[in-house]
């Protein structure tokens, strides 16, 4: 089965064939780095990675990457706020950024181009722009003319002739709303609001749109042309349709393949707000003590073009499903002798997963075959029908499975020897018949974040 996508472009399911073969050049849209980002931004970031793994495990090389916006109306205003220093304050929420990733396991792109470090690629567009027509200049400012490319709106389908009155014109804004199609700022004459933030260039003294950004530094990496460009859906129009205009006409040639934009998401119901209380970073939530692991599968586990409603609920749920997985690797180690290898099972498995995944990253799918595969082999392990190889094999399909998904990791955790002291303390108490002393013992350590499992070949000890 080919790999399809749903292509906002062409608003189909199209089989994805790249331009070169073998190689897939892909660029997401990353973080506008004035705050820490919050989980409605991690969904999206998400599913770029899941695609990204995806297309690792069907054997193409990629490269991918992802912008970071440093120099755009909210940096500059939340430098101006703090008193801190444009490239102070965009640092320290870069990092924070590549912490948040590790957190949620997220893999890095290839390039992390930063805006700020590419102002003469976006001059050097302008120019071809301005050679081509493309342009005006107002008030110092460059102008791109929306009149000068017909196909404007192809990506959001914005009927420009059902334009609403009063919506034409200029605008400086970076960001501006969804009814408005403007002649949009290229490049901005320097205002003193801007403090000490411009470039003197061959457009005069000013600063970048945040538009142009995007394409300087996409093209640089991967071509004029390249195959996927991911975003959210509030990006599509009007930043995706302003990439698309100013790109197209810059080079004469498409821009890119395959749009693929994530949907919204909500929070116990409700769009995220901070009015509403129910405005979250990821790291509200992990200081809360809210497991990274879950809130990724959380995040992941609603396929990315349907909206997803996080939940605490749904974490809850998530970390059932996640010690379910602990719970079944912890039994595989225990499996001993000849019996299956497991063979059929697992090419059954991992050709559900593949083929789920196919299927415009059918994610939801993909963990159902996972979630069968345990449950099969669960019984076989019951009946004393699995053996040695079969086990290793398993754990082997959920190394691969967890290369695509990060939702599977190897749980080798070292046991603090104060736990195993206490649970040794336990399991003497019951042999001298002392269940009270017993029971407080274990409700401490389920208190700590552990479990006492009583097997046949003594306690187990394991996380929550």
């Amino acid at each position: 089965m080919a790999i399809r996508f749903y292509n906002t472009l062409s608003r189909r399911l199209e089989e994805f064939e790249p331009l070169e073969p073998g190689q897939v050049r892909m660029y997401t849209c990353g973080p506008t780095v004035y705050n820490f980002a919050h989980i409605g931004n991690f969904r999206t970031y998400l599913f770029e990675d899941l695609l990204r793994r995806h297309l690792k495990y069907r054997g193409y090389a990629v490269t991918q990457v992802m912008n970071l916006t440093d120099v755009e109306d909210k940096t500059i205003r939340a430098s101006r706020e703090t008193g801190v220093p444009l490239k102070d304050l965009t640092k320290k929420y870069i990092d924070a950024f590549f912490a948040d990733l590790d957190t949620l396991r997220i893999d890095r792109a290839e390039h992390y181009p930063a805006a700020t470090d590419h102002i003469p690629e976006m001059v050097a567009i302008i120019k071809r722009l301005r050679e081509k027509g493309h342009t005006y200049e107002a008030g110092g400012s460059t102008y791109f003319r929306l009149s000068s490319f017909p196909g404007y709106g192809r990506l959001s389908h914005f009927d420009m002739s059902q334009l609403r009155e009063g919506a034409s014109g200029r605008v400086d804004l970076d960001e501006y709303g969804t009814e408005d199609a403007r002649d949009f700022a290229l490049w901005k004459a320097y205002d003193a609001d801007d403090g000490d933030v411009y470039w003197d260039t061959e457009l005069g003294r000013g600063r970048p749109g945040w538009h142009i950004e995007c394409s300087a530094m996409s093209m640089k990496y991967l071509g004029e042309s390249f195959d996927i460009h991911t975003g959210g859906i509030d990006n599509m129009f009007p930043h995706h349709e302003n990439e698309i205009a100013q790109s197209e006409c810059a080079t004469g040639r498409p821009f890119v393949k395959y749009w693929l934009h994530s949907a919204h998401l909500m929070v116990e119901g409700r769009k995220m707000a901070k009015s509403f209380g129910n405005f979250y970073t990821l790291r509200d939530l992990t200081e809360t003590g809210h497991n990274p692991l879950a809130i990724r599968w959380v995040l992941l586990a609603t396929h990315y073009r349907q909206p997803s409603n996080f939940t605490f609920e749904a974490v809850e749920a998530a970390n059932q499903a996640l010690q379910r997985i602990r719970d079944f690797r912890l039994r595989l180690k225990d499996a001993a002798g000849n019996g299956s290898d497991l063979a059929p099972e697992i090419m059954s498995c991992e050709k559900t997963f593949g083929e789920a995944l196919d299927d415009d990253l059918n994610i939801s799918g993909a963990l159902a075959a996972v979630f069968d595969f345990v449950r099969d082999v669960n019984r076989l392990i019951d009946r004393g029908e699995v053996g040695a190889r079969g086990a290793e094999n398993a754990a082997a399909l959920l190394e691969r499975i967890d290369a695509v998904t990060g939702l599977f990791p190897a749980m080798e955790e070292t046991v603090p020897q104060a736990v195993l002291d206490l649970a040794l303390e336990r399991q003497l108490a019951r042999r001298n018949k002392d269940f009270a002393r017993a029971d407080a013992i274990r409700n401490q350590l389920a208190d700590e974040g552990w479990i006492i499992e009583d097997t046949p070949d003594g306690p187990r000890v394991k996380r929550k």
